[in-house]
């Protein structure tokens, strides 16, 4: 027993189904079953092989015994000048060393960021949301997160109507969050979008940020714009790191760019707080810093990525082929980073329907999941297509969204075994909407 309550009332809101659903899978699992794991975008689960080049870049900064010692506390100096100078080639905002600020990852980030901000100053985001900052935006206010809709009819570009409305009634809003490309869609905004959002954020005062890690992750003509290319004059933060792109998960290793610090006094106070609490904790990770520009700057980094980006895209347009035609649902082809979500027609779904188990075992679990009370009708089709297929994905109602779907990724090597997955889904969804 407590004397006090321990938790905030928002702290209810810091779940994280993308890896909640890795248990109920291990359990299948561990019965003997090979799942195929659908549920997090890690390429190196996947068997995505890092070139060589890389490995050795990597190699030759352990051997150096400098890289054991701590880093500057903002992020290694010549990091951040070769990142801004990157930054700087764009048509855009310019930026110094000075404006960038590294941390333990990009959640590392996000949670710092929405930590020292007031519980009524909310940032208002896209729904369906990716779960690290619908989260912690929900936790610091004490509150459910704040969100404009994402239109699976159209795109699944923003409803902007909805997004200004939603800023034009709510005061409390002081900051608009921007995926780009987006994480679970798997959208890119045009620029006539981007302006938009900048054109809302200029009427109404806001701070704009824009979590852009899969920015260099586009494929198929489509090439995502930065947020330093439209925003002006206006005070941002974009977000970024090297998870995704290089790969390197394990690094935890993201950073973020401030720009116009100048533009506010809030916001200067704001970048100064994050800098002091990053050397309250003295500093991030100095390997993968060190190693981002080697890699970065390495003859056969641009064509690696090229290549990447290549396959994902042809991936992307066997998902189209298999899942396009199917019917029940509303499929948006993917232009960037590597996910789809696919939404189903919800006057289609009921709480009779399944989808066949033969393993007695499995049957038993997947009767315990579903008794767990009042369920959303998606999570029982993920829940029925773990125990079916061993296929696990992750339902769109988990990403703080009222619509009623799943989230896949594109990362699967091996083009055989990824389109048997998906045609395997696509056989079921077809099963499941009959079924009852």
């Amino acid at each position: 027993m407590i004397r006090q309550i321990l938790l905030a009332p928002g702290a209810d809101e810091l779940n994280y189904e993308i890896r909640g659903i890795v248990k109920k899978a291990k359990i299948i699992e561990s019965l003997g079953f090979e799942i195929t794991w659908e549920n997090i975008g890690d390429p190196i689960q996947k068997s995505n092989t890092i070139p060589a080049w890389m490995k050795e870049i990597v190699q030759e900064l352990v051997s150096d015994d400098k890289t054991y010692g701590y880093a500057d506390s903002k992020g290694m100096l010549q990091t951040r000048q070769y990142l801004a100078a990157l930054n700087n080639k764009r048509s855009g905002v310019q930026i110094t060393a000075e404006d960038i600020l590294f941390f333990n990852g990009l959640g590392d980030a996000i949670a710092k960021l929405y930590q020292f901000l007031i519980p009524t100053a909310r940032i208002i985001g896209p729904s369906p949301a990716y779960s690290t900052h619908s989260s912690a935006e929900a936790a610091h206010a004490n509150s459910l997160p704040i969100t404009y809709r994402l239109d699976p009819d159209n795109n699944w570009y923003p409803d902007m109507e909805d997004l200004y409305n939603k800023v034009k009634y709510n005061p409390n809003i002081v900051g608009l969050l921007i995926i780009n490309p987006d994480n679970p869609t798997g959208m890119v905004y045009p620029r006539e979008v981007l302006e938009r959002f900048v054109s809302i954020a200029r009427e109404f005062n806001l701070l704009l940020i824009a979590d852009e890690i899969y920015q260099n992750i586009t494929y198929n003509g489509y090439e995502a714009i930065s947020l330093s290319e439209v925003i002006g004059d206006l005070p941002g933060i974009s977000l970024k790191g090297i998870s995704k792109e290089f790969p390197w998960p394990g690094s935890r290793c993201g950073w973020m760019e401030f720009y116009n610090k100048g533009a506010s006094e809030e916001f200067n106070k704001l970048c100064t707080t994050l800098e002091n609490a990053k050397m309250i904790e003295v500093c991030s990770t100095m390997l993968p810093q060190l190693a981002i520009p080697k890699v970065m700057s390495h003859p056969a980094y641009q064509s690696y990525r090229k290549e990447a980006n290549e396959r994902i895209g042809k991936r992307s347009r066997i998902m189209e082929e298999v899942l396009a035609g199917v019917p029940g649902i509303k499929f948006n082809k993917t232009k960037g980073a590597f996910y789809n979500t696919i939404v189903f027609d919800e006057s289609m779904l009921n709480e009779r329907q399944h989808l066949p188990v033969e393993d007695t075992r499995v049957k038993g679990f997947l009767d315990q999941w579903l008794s767990e009370g009042d369920m959303p009708h998606d999570k029982r089709f993920v829940y029925n297509l773990l125990a079916s297929e061993g296929i696990c994905v992750v339902p769109v109602s988990s990403f703080c969204s009222n619509l009623r779907g799943f989230r896949v990724t594109l990362l699967e090597e091996n083009e055989d075994k990824f389109r048997d997955t998906f045609t395997k889904i696509a056989n079921s969804i077809r099963a499941y909407l009959k079924s009852a």
